[in-house]
């Protein structure tokens, strides 16, 4: 039942950059855009630093302990850093003090790869892993919740149509004031912060989603794009809607100690979690495997993790990992990502991805 989300495998940011590479991993980050070629040292590291993304965080540290238990190398170090932290920490520089990879669960941005290429970072292989989705939870000691993208916008949006063609400060306390038939519960939802790609999908899928049913506002994007962003990705700043941080797991406990409380956090963890929350239908559509796949579920996205090239032959097992990750035997259709909640490629995909990736095929952004 799946099918292409329509978003590029592989692909690398040309030009070539530098890595300096030093006895110890100490020293302050340094950056030149005079340095032209990656230098191995005997004192250099030999363990592969990841950071970013905590929705493909679960995913990136099983490969992490497959490759360590089954290849001559060092399990990597995998942190969760959230996606937008990650690439901050990714474009810092090149070098053995820098990641070698970040994960993130949106797309790289211009802004990010502009960002990169000013610390020198100019090689960079962008590899797709699988698709997710975003799901709106409760605790199983509540009823499970039926909403739509645009009842969702009115409940988190921070400005709301006034009804006269302009827009007013979000008056939404309780769920059934936007809709009889919603609960008459406190609107209480817990979410990732700006520097999560989860949010980041979350704003453009869901509260966008929402927010064009309105035609007042839908009218703004071709007239005034840039009010048009401002009204429907900003959330509201109040106790309706709290930042948890990039920790999903610590959001699936405050479920299940406040059982009339929501949450916003990837399927995988959902799915991980299944015994004690549950996702809300969303357009009628309920967030399966299934429906993430085929993308009939209207909170759908892509996956990503981000290499440096110069990297590669540098750091220990870079390569081999790289290997692993986009092997059948994890990330395939069968693969045991699947069982941690990853929607896998479909084949064909999964395939041209991989041979893209291990190549490091040059591709430009579009």
């Amino acid at each position: 039942m799946t099918k292409s989300l329509m978003l590029s495998g592989a692909m690398i940011l040309s030009a070539a950059f530098t890595m300096t590479a030093c006895s110890g991993g100490d020293a302050p980050a340094q950056s030149t855009k005079a340095d032209t070629k990656p230098e191995a040292t005997s004192g250099g590291r030999d363990q592969i630093k990841i950071v970013g993304s905590s929705t493909v965080y679960p995913f990136s540290t099983a490969v992490a302990e497959a490759f360590g238990k089954t290849s001559k190398f060092k399990t990597p170090i995998v942190e969760s850093t959230g996606s937008g932290g990650g690439l901050k920490l990714f474009c810092s520089g090149v070098g053995e003090r820098h990641p070698d990879i970040t994960n993130a669960s949106r797309r790289i941005k211009t802004s990010e790869v502009e960002l990169c290429a000013q610390n020198g970072v100019t090689e960079i292989v962008e590899t797709k892993v699988g698709y997710d989705g975003i799901v709106f939870a409760n605790s199983r000691k509540a009823p499970q919740l039926n909403v739509t993208l645009q009842q969702i916008f009115l409940a988190l949006a921070k400005d709301v149509p006034d009804g006269k063609g302009g827009l007013k400060p979000n008056p939404y306390t309780r769920w059934n004031e936007i809709d009889a038939g919603l609960p008459n519960d406190r609107i209480e939802v817990m979410g990732p912060p700006p520097t999560s790609g989860t949010r980041d999908a979350f704003v453009e899928l869901a509260m966008e989603g929402g927010c064009k049913t309105f035609p007042s506002i839908a009218a703004l994007k071709s007239s005034d794009k840039n009010t048009y962003k401002a009204v429907c990705h900003s959330m509201r700043e109040d106790e309706a809607f709290v930042e948890s941080g990039e920790n999903d797991n610590l959001i699936v406990q405050k479920l299940n100690a406040n059982p009339k409380a929501y949450g916003i956090f990837g399927y995988s963890f959902l799915d991980q979690n299944s015994g004690q929350v549950q996702g809300a239908t969303i357009n009628d559509v309920a967030p399966t495997f299934e429906n993430i796949a085929d993308n009939s579920y209207p909170v759908a996205r892509s996956l990503y993790f981000y290499t440096k090239k110069a990297h590669v032959g540098v750091i220990p097992g870079l390569q081999d990992f790289l290997a692993e990750f986009l092997g059948n035997r994890a990330s395939g259709p069968d693969g045991y990502l699947a069982d941690k909640g990853l929607i896998p490629m479909p084949q064909a995909e999964h395939e041209a991805v991989e041979a893209a990736t291990l190549a490091l095929t040059p591709l430009k952004m579009k």
